[in-house]
Protein backbone atom coordinates (compact mmCIF):
# COMPACT_ATOMS: atom_id res chain seq x y z
CA UNK A 1 0.00 0.00 0.00
CA UNK A 2 1.45 3.35 -1.07
CA UNK A 3 2.25 5.68 1.80
CA UNK A 4 1.77 8.93 -0.17
CA UNK A 5 -1.82 9.15 -1.39
CA UNK A 6 -2.34 12.06 -3.80
CA UNK A 7 -5.96 13.03 -4.50
CA UNK A 8 -6.90 15.17 -7.50
CA UNK A 9 -10.04 15.77 -9.54
CA UNK A 10 -11.87 18.27 -11.68
CA UNK A 11 -13.20 21.29 -9.81
CA UNK A 12 -16.60 20.59 -8.31
CA UNK A 13 -16.13 16.83 -7.96
CA UNK A 14 -15.46 17.01 -4.22
CA UNK A 15 -11.78 16.04 -4.22
CA UNK A 16 -11.11 17.72 -0.86
CA UNK A 17 -14.00 15.81 0.72
CA UNK A 18 -12.71 12.53 -0.74
CA UNK A 19 -9.15 13.29 0.44
CA UNK A 20 -10.44 13.91 3.97
CA UNK A 21 -12.55 10.74 3.94
CA UNK A 22 -9.56 8.76 2.64
CA UNK A 23 -7.36 10.09 5.46
CA UNK A 24 -9.95 8.91 7.99
CA UNK A 25 -10.30 5.54 6.27
CA UNK A 26 -6.54 4.93 6.31
CA UNK A 27 -6.22 5.91 9.97
CA UNK A 28 -8.22 2.94 11.21
CA UNK A 29 -6.89 0.50 13.82
CA UNK A 30 -4.45 2.86 15.47
CA UNK A 31 -2.68 4.16 12.38
CA UNK A 32 -1.58 7.77 12.00
CA UNK A 33 -2.37 9.80 8.88
CA UNK A 34 -1.30 13.29 7.81
CA UNK A 35 -3.74 15.19 5.57
CA UNK A 36 -1.91 17.87 3.58
CA UNK A 37 -3.44 20.91 1.86
CA UNK A 38 -1.41 22.74 -0.80
CA UNK A 39 -3.84 25.23 -2.35
CA UNK A 40 -4.42 27.55 0.61
CA UNK A 41 -8.22 27.23 0.53
CA UNK A 42 -8.62 25.92 4.12
CA UNK A 43 -11.09 23.34 2.83
CA UNK A 44 -9.86 20.74 5.32
CA UNK A 45 -10.56 23.00 8.30
CA UNK A 46 -14.10 23.59 7.05
CA UNK A 47 -14.79 19.88 6.61
CA UNK A 48 -13.56 19.01 10.09
CA UNK A 49 -15.33 22.02 11.57
CA UNK A 50 -12.20 23.45 13.12
CA UNK A 51 -10.23 26.69 13.01
CA UNK A 52 -8.08 27.63 10.02
CA UNK A 53 -5.02 25.39 9.85
CA UNK A 54 -1.64 26.99 10.60
CA UNK A 55 1.67 25.98 9.08
CA UNK A 56 2.13 23.14 11.53
CA UNK A 57 0.88 19.61 11.92
CA UNK A 58 -2.21 19.41 14.14
CA UNK A 59 -4.43 16.55 15.19
CA UNK A 60 -7.93 17.18 13.85
CA UNK A 61 -9.74 13.84 14.18
CA UNK A 62 -9.73 10.41 15.77
CA UNK A 63 -10.57 7.49 13.51
CA UNK A 64 -12.36 4.25 14.47
CA UNK A 65 -10.03 1.93 16.34
CA UNK A 66 -8.02 4.78 17.85
CA UNK A 67 -6.20 6.03 14.76
CA UNK A 68 -5.37 9.71 14.42
CA UNK A 69 -5.65 12.19 11.57
CA UNK A 70 -3.31 15.18 11.57
CA UNK A 71 -3.53 18.05 9.10
CA UNK A 72 -1.07 20.54 7.61
CA UNK A 73 -1.77 23.53 5.40
CA UNK A 74 1.53 24.11 3.58
CA UNK A 75 2.45 27.77 3.20
CA UNK A 76 4.91 28.12 0.28
CA UNK A 77 6.53 31.23 1.77
CA UNK A 78 7.22 29.51 5.10
CA UNK A 79 8.30 26.35 3.28
CA UNK A 80 10.84 28.43 1.35
CA UNK A 81 12.11 29.94 4.61
CA UNK A 82 12.56 26.40 5.96
CA UNK A 83 14.43 25.51 2.80
CA UNK A 84 16.71 28.56 2.96
CA UNK A 85 17.47 27.91 6.61
CA UNK A 86 18.21 24.26 5.93
CA UNK A 87 20.61 24.77 3.06
CA UNK A 88 21.93 28.28 3.54
CA UNK A 89 21.50 28.91 7.32
CA UNK A 90 19.95 32.33 6.69
CA UNK A 91 18.14 32.50 10.02
CA UNK A 92 17.06 36.08 10.77
CA UNK A 93 18.20 37.15 7.29
CA UNK A 94 15.53 34.86 5.80
CA UNK A 95 12.87 36.42 8.03
CA UNK A 96 14.03 39.86 6.92
CA UNK A 97 13.66 38.81 3.28
CA UNK A 98 10.08 37.81 4.01
CA UNK A 99 9.32 41.20 5.54
CA UNK A 100 10.70 42.86 2.43
CA UNK A 101 8.46 40.73 0.23
CA UNK A 102 11.32 38.86 -1.40
CA UNK A 103 9.98 35.43 -0.41
CA UNK A 104 6.55 36.09 -1.91
CA UNK A 105 8.25 37.52 -5.01
CA UNK A 106 10.39 34.40 -5.43
CA UNK A 107 7.47 31.96 -5.12
CA UNK A 108 5.31 34.05 -7.47
CA UNK A 109 7.75 34.54 -10.35
CA UNK A 110 8.98 30.96 -10.14
CA UNK A 111 5.89 28.72 -9.83
CA UNK A 112 8.07 25.69 -10.43
CA UNK A 113 9.97 26.45 -7.24
CA UNK A 114 6.65 26.84 -5.43
CA UNK A 115 5.51 23.38 -6.52
CA UNK A 116 8.85 21.83 -5.56
CA UNK A 117 8.46 23.26 -2.07
CA UNK A 118 4.87 22.01 -1.73
CA UNK A 119 5.56 18.48 -2.94
CA UNK A 120 8.85 18.40 -1.09
CA UNK A 121 7.18 19.12 2.23
CA UNK A 122 4.72 16.27 1.70
CA UNK A 123 7.50 13.89 0.70
CA UNK A 124 9.48 14.85 3.78
CA UNK A 125 6.50 13.85 5.93
CA UNK A 126 6.35 10.49 4.10
CA UNK A 127 10.01 9.74 4.79
CA UNK A 128 10.23 11.22 8.30
CA UNK A 129 11.14 8.77 11.06
CA UNK A 130 11.34 9.01 14.82
CA UNK A 131 14.47 8.37 16.85
CA UNK A 132 13.64 4.67 16.89
CA UNK A 133 13.66 4.51 13.09
CA UNK A 134 9.89 4.15 12.72
CA UNK A 135 7.82 6.19 10.30
CA UNK A 136 6.09 9.08 12.06
CA UNK A 137 3.08 8.73 9.72
CA UNK A 138 1.71 5.53 8.28
CA UNK A 139 0.13 7.49 5.41
CA UNK A 140 0.27 11.01 4.01
CA UNK A 141 -2.79 12.11 2.01
CA UNK A 142 -2.35 15.18 -0.21
CA UNK A 143 -5.33 17.25 -1.33
CA UNK A 144 -3.64 18.17 -4.60
CA UNK A 145 -4.43 20.67 -7.41
CA UNK A 146 -7.15 19.83 -9.96
CA UNK A 147 -6.76 17.18 -12.67
CA UNK A 148 -5.84 19.69 -15.36
CA UNK A 149 -2.72 20.69 -13.40
CA UNK A 150 -1.84 17.58 -11.42
CA UNK A 151 0.75 16.07 -13.79
CA UNK A 152 2.70 19.31 -14.15
CA UNK A 153 2.44 19.88 -10.38
CA UNK A 154 3.92 16.48 -9.56
CA UNK A 155 6.40 16.39 -12.45
CA UNK A 156 7.82 19.90 -12.01
CA UNK A 157 10.62 18.46 -9.92
CA UNK A 158 11.92 16.66 -12.99
CA UNK A 159 11.94 19.95 -14.88
CA UNK A 160 13.70 21.77 -12.05
CA UNK A 161 16.24 18.99 -11.71
CA UNK A 162 16.94 19.29 -15.42
CA UNK A 163 17.49 23.05 -15.18
CA UNK A 164 19.61 22.96 -12.05
CA UNK A 165 22.27 20.37 -12.83
CA UNK A 166 23.99 20.55 -9.45
CA UNK A 167 23.44 21.98 -5.99
CA UNK A 168 20.75 21.73 -3.32
CA UNK A 169 17.82 22.58 -5.61
CA UNK A 170 18.82 19.75 -7.97
CA UNK A 171 19.25 17.36 -5.03
CA UNK A 172 15.89 18.39 -3.56
CA UNK A 173 14.04 17.87 -6.85
CA UNK A 174 15.71 14.49 -7.43
CA UNK A 175 14.85 13.34 -3.90
CA UNK A 176 11.21 14.32 -4.36
CA UNK A 177 10.94 12.53 -7.71
CA UNK A 178 12.37 9.36 -6.19
CA UNK A 179 9.27 9.31 -3.97
CA UNK A 180 6.71 10.52 -6.51
CA UNK A 181 7.72 8.03 -9.21
CA UNK A 182 8.00 5.07 -6.87
CA UNK A 183 5.47 2.58 -5.48
CA UNK A 184 5.44 4.76 -2.34
CA UNK A 185 3.04 7.08 -4.21
CA UNK A 186 -0.43 6.60 -5.69
CA UNK A 187 -2.34 9.33 -7.55
CA UNK A 188 -6.12 8.99 -7.26
CA UNK A 189 -8.58 10.93 -9.40
CA UNK A 190 -12.06 11.95 -8.24
CA UNK A 191 -14.85 12.27 -10.79
CA UNK A 192 -18.61 12.42 -11.25
CA UNK A 193 -20.72 10.33 -13.60
CA UNK A 194 -20.88 13.22 -16.05
CA UNK A 195 -19.27 13.58 -19.46
CA UNK A 196 -16.82 16.43 -18.77
CA UNK A 197 -15.42 15.15 -15.44
CA UNK A 198 -15.05 11.62 -16.87
CA UNK A 199 -13.27 12.91 -19.98
CA UNK A 200 -10.92 15.01 -17.84
CA UNK A 201 -10.25 11.95 -15.69
CA UNK A 202 -9.36 9.88 -18.76
CA UNK A 203 -7.08 12.65 -20.03
CA UNK A 204 -5.49 13.01 -16.59
CA UNK A 205 -4.71 9.29 -16.37
CA UNK A 206 -3.14 9.37 -19.84
CA UNK A 207 -0.96 12.34 -18.84
CA UNK A 208 0.09 10.73 -15.56
CA UNK A 209 1.06 7.52 -17.33
CA UNK A 210 2.99 9.45 -19.99
CA UNK A 211 4.93 11.18 -17.20
CA UNK A 212 5.57 7.78 -15.55
CA UNK A 213 3.67 8.80 -12.41
CA UNK A 214 1.83 5.99 -10.56
CA UNK A 215 -1.93 6.00 -11.09
CA UNK A 216 -3.94 4.68 -8.16
CA UNK A 217 -7.74 4.61 -8.19
CA UNK A 218 -10.68 6.46 -9.69
CA UNK A 219 -13.24 7.46 -7.08
CA UNK A 220 -16.69 8.34 -8.40
CA UNK A 221 -18.22 10.81 -5.98
CA UNK A 222 -21.81 11.91 -5.33
CA UNK A 223 -23.43 8.86 -6.93
CA UNK A 224 -27.23 9.10 -6.84
CA UNK A 225 -29.19 6.09 -5.55
CA UNK A 226 -30.87 3.80 -8.06
CA UNK A 227 -34.64 4.23 -7.70
CA UNK A 228 -35.75 2.47 -10.90
CA UNK A 229 -34.34 -0.71 -12.35
CA UNK A 230 -33.97 -1.55 -16.05
CA UNK A 231 -37.45 -3.12 -16.25
CA UNK A 232 -39.04 -0.01 -14.72
CA UNK A 233 -37.20 2.24 -17.17
CA UNK A 234 -38.54 0.28 -20.15
CA UNK A 235 -42.07 1.10 -19.04
CA UNK A 236 -41.47 4.86 -18.88
CA UNK A 237 -41.97 5.42 -22.61
CA UNK A 238 -44.73 2.89 -23.12
CA UNK A 239 -46.94 2.97 -20.04
CA UNK A 240 -50.54 4.10 -20.46
CA UNK A 241 -51.33 7.38 -18.72
CA UNK A 242 -54.81 6.23 -17.66
CA UNK A 243 -53.21 3.10 -16.17
CA UNK A 244 -50.82 5.27 -14.14
CA UNK A 245 -53.73 7.45 -12.99
CA UNK A 246 -55.67 4.36 -11.87
CA UNK A 247 -52.64 3.05 -9.98
CA UNK A 248 -52.22 6.37 -8.21
CA UNK A 249 -55.91 6.46 -7.39
CA UNK A 250 -55.81 2.93 -5.96
CA UNK A 251 -52.96 4.11 -3.71
CA UNK A 252 -55.28 6.71 -2.26
CA UNK A 253 -53.97 9.73 -4.17
CA UNK A 254 -57.28 11.01 -5.49
CA UNK A 255 -59.54 10.39 -8.47
CA UNK A 256 -58.30 8.92 -11.76
CA UNK A 257 -60.87 10.73 -13.93
CA UNK A 258 -59.89 13.79 -15.95
CA UNK A 259 -59.23 16.65 -13.56
CA UNK A 260 -58.92 14.35 -10.57
CA UNK A 261 -55.93 14.68 -8.25
CA UNK A 262 -54.38 11.35 -9.32
CA UNK A 263 -54.84 12.24 -12.99
CA UNK A 264 -53.07 15.60 -12.47
CA UNK A 265 -50.07 13.82 -10.93
CA UNK A 266 -49.43 11.65 -14.01
CA UNK A 267 -47.64 14.19 -16.24
CA UNK A 268 -45.14 15.50 -13.63
CA UNK A 269 -44.50 11.94 -12.43
CA UNK A 270 -43.74 10.65 -15.93
CA UNK A 271 -41.61 13.73 -16.66
CA UNK A 272 -39.47 12.91 -13.61
CA UNK A 273 -39.23 9.29 -14.74
CA UNK A 274 -38.08 10.34 -18.21
CA UNK A 275 -35.47 12.68 -16.69
CA UNK A 276 -34.24 9.83 -14.49
CA UNK A 277 -34.08 7.50 -17.51
CA UNK A 278 -31.92 10.00 -19.41
CA UNK A 279 -29.59 10.40 -16.45
CA UNK A 280 -29.44 6.62 -15.97
CA UNK A 281 -28.42 6.17 -19.61
CA UNK A 282 -25.75 8.88 -19.33
CA UNK A 283 -24.34 7.41 -16.10
CA UNK A 284 -24.26 3.93 -17.64
CA UNK A 285 -22.29 5.29 -20.59
CA UNK A 286 -19.83 7.08 -18.31
CA UNK A 287 -19.33 3.96 -16.18
CA UNK A 288 -18.40 2.13 -19.38
CA UNK A 289 -15.81 4.81 -20.22
CA UNK A 290 -14.32 4.57 -16.72
CA UNK A 291 -14.19 0.77 -16.92
CA UNK A 292 -11.95 1.05 -19.99
CA UNK A 293 -9.32 3.01 -18.04
CA UNK A 294 -8.05 -0.18 -16.36
CA UNK A 295 -7.87 1.25 -12.84
CA UNK A 296 -9.72 0.21 -9.68
CA UNK A 297 -13.07 2.03 -9.39
CA UNK A 298 -14.85 3.10 -6.21
CA UNK A 299 -18.16 4.89 -5.73
CA UNK A 300 -19.27 7.20 -2.94
CA UNK A 301 -22.94 8.12 -2.51
CA UNK A 302 -24.51 11.55 -2.73
CA UNK A 303 -25.42 12.52 0.82
CA UNK A 304 -28.97 13.86 0.76
CA UNK A 305 -28.49 15.68 4.06
CA UNK A 306 -25.42 17.53 2.78
CA UNK A 307 -21.83 17.26 3.94
CA UNK A 308 -20.97 17.54 7.61
CA UNK A 309 -18.57 15.77 9.97
CA UNK A 310 -20.91 12.79 10.39
CA UNK A 311 -21.17 12.51 6.61
CA UNK A 312 -17.38 12.55 6.32
CA UNK A 313 -17.09 9.59 8.69
CA UNK A 314 -19.82 7.81 6.71
CA UNK A 315 -17.83 8.24 3.48
CA UNK A 316 -14.71 6.95 5.26
CA UNK A 317 -16.64 3.80 6.25
CA UNK A 318 -17.68 3.34 2.62
CA UNK A 319 -14.06 3.58 1.47
CA UNK A 320 -12.89 1.12 4.13
CA UNK A 321 -15.64 -1.27 3.08
CA UNK A 322 -14.41 -1.03 -0.51
CA UNK A 323 -10.85 -1.96 0.49
CA UNK A 324 -8.95 1.31 0.01
CA UNK A 325 -6.25 0.11 2.39
CA UNK A 326 -5.21 -2.54 -0.11
CA UNK A 327 -2.62 -1.83 -2.80
CA UNK A 328 -4.12 -0.65 -6.07
CA UNK A 329 -1.36 1.05 -8.07
CA UNK A 330 -0.93 -0.24 -11.61
CA UNK A 331 2.63 -0.29 -12.97
CA UNK A 332 3.55 2.94 -14.78
CA UNK A 333 7.13 3.01 -15.93
CA UNK A 334 9.23 2.34 -12.85
CA UNK A 335 6.14 2.52 -10.58
CA UNK A 336 5.29 -1.14 -10.16
CA UNK A 337 4.69 -3.44 -7.26
CA UNK A 338 4.70 -2.05 -3.76
CA UNK A 339 8.10 -2.19 -2.12
CA UNK A 340 8.74 -3.52 1.36
CA UNK A 341 9.47 0.02 2.62
CA UNK A 342 6.18 1.28 1.21
CA UNK A 343 4.29 -1.45 3.06
CA UNK A 344 5.91 -0.64 6.40
CA UNK A 345 3.67 0.75 9.11
CA UNK A 346 4.73 1.61 12.61
CA UNK A 347 3.45 3.34 15.68
CA UNK A 348 4.48 7.00 15.86
CA UNK A 349 5.89 9.03 18.73
CA UNK A 350 3.80 11.66 20.46
CA UNK A 351 5.82 14.52 18.99
CA UNK A 352 4.73 15.21 15.40
CA UNK A 353 7.78 17.18 14.39
CA UNK A 354 10.38 14.55 15.28
CA UNK A 355 12.86 14.06 12.43
CA UNK A 356 15.14 11.18 13.15
CA UNK A 357 15.88 10.35 9.51
CA UNK A 358 16.65 12.11 6.26
CA UNK A 359 13.60 13.06 4.22
CA UNK A 360 13.05 14.68 0.84
CA UNK A 361 14.77 17.88 1.98
CA UNK A 362 18.30 16.56 1.67
CA UNK A 363 21.23 18.98 2.02
CA UNK A 364 23.90 18.61 -0.62
CA UNK A 365 26.39 17.59 2.07
CA UNK A 366 24.32 14.46 2.64
CA UNK A 367 23.62 15.15 6.30
CA UNK A 368 20.67 16.46 8.22
CA UNK A 369 16.97 16.32 7.57
CA UNK A 370 14.12 18.58 6.67
CA UNK A 371 12.61 20.03 9.83
CA UNK A 372 9.06 18.95 10.47
CA UNK A 373 6.61 21.52 11.83
CA UNK A 374 6.09 21.27 15.55
CA UNK A 375 2.91 20.16 17.28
Amino acid sequence: MSRLQVVSGKGGTGKTTVAAALALALAEEGKRTLLVEVEGRQGIAQLFETQALPYEERKIAVAPGGGEVFALAIDPELALLDYLQMFYKLGSAGRALRKLGAIDFATTIAPGVRDVLLTGKACEAVRRKDRGGRFVYDYVVMDAPPTGRITRFLNVNDEVAGLAKIGPIHNQAQAVMRVLKSPETAVHLVTLLEEMPVQETADGIAELRAARLPVGRVIVNMVRPQVLDAADLELVGSVSRPAVARSLSSAGLGGARRGGHAERLVEPLLAQAEEYAERYTLETEQRAVLAELDVPLHELPLLAEGMDLAGLYALARKLRGQGVSRAAVRPAGNAGRTSRAARTTASAPSRVGSTGSRGCHEPSSGTGAGPGPGP
